[in-house]
């Protein structure tokens, strides 16, 4: 279990931060084909439902996009994951798949709007993770993305450095087939504290269905 912490600089920036950390022992797969068919009705239905300006009228990713702002980066050249898979969505094209933890808090991200953060706990340095400012060439190898410039981005650091951006996490603790202990964020920056707890509670769910998912808790923050 880790101590969450929202440091001083981001809560002058972003006051109405709020988040869930849920911890959750695993079972993790490269491929879950109920799962996808879950993905893909969702996505169906959504489309259904949203256009690609229906972003402009969403709480959870107008207040991420916000706090980029706050915090000195542009949410348009690094898209928060959130909203980078809604407009993958609405553009019509399918999600990447990854595996089965990745599939799922990405579903998350979709039904709710909010960057998800997911960990490999047993890769998380101390017990404790801080949620900051990124600064001028810190080091952060993004998932996929080799080095990425996360200077003005909110970033969760453990004992060793950054781990996890709402633009992308860190490879250093990103979730693989061995991963049996999960640490998921969900990150409210519309200060949204009920709409997280939900999201949370929707992700146990996901976890429980496809995952294997036991020893499930929830923490607020």
């Amino acid at each position: 279990m880790k101590q969450i912490i929202l440091s001083e600089e981001i809560r002058s920036r972003c006051p109405d931060v709020v988040g869930a950390a849920l911890y959750a022992d695993v079972r993790n797969t490269d491929f879950c084909p109920a799962l996808w068919e879950e993905i893909i009705r969702f996505s169906d239905e959504y489309k259904a439902r949203h256009t690609p300006e229906s972003i402009k009228t969403m709480p959870s990713i107008q207040a991420t996009r916000e706090a980029y702002k706050r915090c000195g980066k542009d949410p348009s050249r690094y898209r928060p994951s959130g909203e980078a898979l809604v407009r993958r969505i609405l553009k019509g094209n399918e999600l990447y798949q990854v595996n089965t933890l990745v599939d799922l808090l990405n579903l998350a991200s979709i039904a709710y709007g909010y960057s998800i953060g997911g960990f490999d706990e047993d890769r998380i340095e101390g017990d404790t993770l801080t949620l900051g400012i990124g600064r001028a060439e810190e080091p952060y190898e993004g998932i996929g993305r080799g080095p990425l410039n996360i200077e003005g981005m909110p970033v969760y650091r453990d004992r060793a450095g950054g781990i996890g951006t709402p633009t992308s996490d860190n490879e250093r603790t990103k979730l693989g087939p061995d991963t049996r202990h999960l640490l998921t964020l969900v990150n409210g920056y519309d200060g949204n504290r009920e709409q997280v707890a939900a999201c949370a509670r929707y992700i146990t769910g996901l976890l429980q269905r496809y995952a294997a998912a036991t020893d499930v808790e929830i923490n607020l923050f």
